[in-house]
């Protein structure tokens, strides 16, 4: 290929080939880094692990009931046989095998709906995926049973929970992809997949699912009905089983993002409290209420349990963001949450793993630093969990907290 002309002012034009050359080599870094994350043959796993007096208060009882129990041969006693008499300590599903056994699993009622949830926010890197691994983490670990379905192409919360999305990913046979054809599957079963997490099921994306873009706005071309609606429906054939279901589209107002918003019960809108963020936070909300009242207007409208402003990526260092937080609190009087998801190394960190915060393990989570994201995580995961429940009338309020939710030392 011959190289292109400068252009008037010195400088080459870039052609297809050269975009092309940049393409390759960006995939080349990535690829390196998805060798280092996902070695070959290599299997996430929770390592997490409780010691009797963490376990017993995240279960509601006491080491004392867990023993009796472990002794009379109701619950395995992981300390049998090891030697030096250390307790191994219980991982999570020993955690709510307790719960199960002393009646504490914070399951609704059979009679209350499961709560459809979207992180929804149509800008990029406002904390959206970041926002719901890890609320679907503190949920499992509170003992809930979540689906996590990833609706954007970027596949990051996919790959946060263990999966190479290029790799272990088929987008004909395990996205979502398929289910938005024409005739696709009735039921959403088909995509289901177990996580390294108990209580957590995934549906997982890659980039193939971009695709379904496409496929939806063929659809809504030459098919009669509200086509949008099918992620609704689909939901439906899974949620019984799931006490919450959260969603995370793409960060775009595309097909999808539209499905998302018709499917969800509930909205949680993360906004970084900068004054081009909450610029944005404010066109994306005019922009919002404008497209409901257009969907409404084809597909009837839909009503939303609750909808959330949440504050993330606050820098505790910078004043203008607690200026604006202040503003935001304001304006959003009794829609925005007193808990604030702020700016930490230590998600940075777990995010170059794609790992969380909640997975982080040994002496790294004894830290200064780790203790204090954890706190606020835990508030925004706590104040969440209170306004799913009180959709749950039949259910009751959250159950209290253990202080011993930490992993153990």
């Amino acid at each position: 290929m011959t190289e292109p002309c400068p252009a008037e002012g010195g400088l080459a034009e870039v052609d297809l080939a050269a975009l092309d050359r940049l393409a390759t080599a960006a995939e080349t870094v990535i690829e390196r880094l998805r060798e280092r994350v996902f070695a070959e043959g290599a299997r996430k796993r929770l390592e997490l692990r409780f010691q009797p007096r963490a376990a017993a208060a995240m279960a509601g009882t006491t080491v004392a009931a867990i023993r009796a129990a472990e002794a009379a041969g109701a619950l395995p006693d992981p300390a049998a046989g090891q030697p030096g008499g250390r307790h191994p300590g219980y991982d999570l599903a020993a955690v709510n095998a307790i719960r199960a056994h002393f009646g504490t699993l914070p399951w609704r009622a059979e009679s209350d709906p499961p709560l459809v949830m979207a992180v929804q926010n149509f800008k990029g890197g406002v904390g959206k995926s970041t926002l719901v691994c890890h609320l679907a983490q503190y949920l499992a670990l509170r003992g809930y049973r979540v689906c996590v379905i990833d609706c954007d192409s970027q596949a990051t919360t996919t790959a946060v929970f263990g999966l190479n999305p290029d790799v272990d990913v088929d987008e004909e046979r395990e996205t979502l992809y398929p289910f938005f054809r024409h005739g696709g599957p009735a039921s959403l079963h088909y995509a289901l997949r177990p996580t390294h997490w108990p209580g957590i099921a995934l549906i997982a994306a890659n980039l193939g699912l971009y695709d379904a873009e496409y496929e939806f706005a063929a659809r809504l071309a030459r098919e009669d009905g509200f086509v949008l609606d099918r992620l609704r429906e689909g939901i439906a054939t899974i949620s019984d089983a799931f006490d919450v279901v959260l969603l995370d589209p793409p960060p775009a107002l595309g097909m999808i993002s539209l499905s998302v918003l018709r499917a969800a019960d509930a909205l949680l809108i993360p906004a970084p409290p900068s004054t081009i963020d909450f610029g944005s936070t404010a066109h994306f909300l005019r922009m919002l209420a404008s497209t409901l009242a257009e969907l409404a207007r084809h597909g009837g409208e839909r009503h939303y349990r609750f909808v959330r402003l949440l504050a993330t990526k606050l820098d505790e260092n910078k004043s203008a963001h607690h200026a604006i937080r202040r503003m935001m609190a304001h304006v959003f009087a009794g829609g925005l949450l007193d808990a604030t998801l702020k700016d930490s190394a230590e998600i940075d960190n777990a995010a170059a793993a794609l790992s969380t915060v909640y997975e982080v393990t040994g002496p790294a989570a004894r830290t200064e630093t780790h203790r204090r994201a954890r706190a606020f995580l835990d508030a925004v995961g706590a104040e969440v969990e209170a306004l799913i429940r009180a959709t749950w009338p039949a259910s009751g309020p959250a159950p209290a907290r253990g202080e011993g939710d930490d992993e153990a030392p």
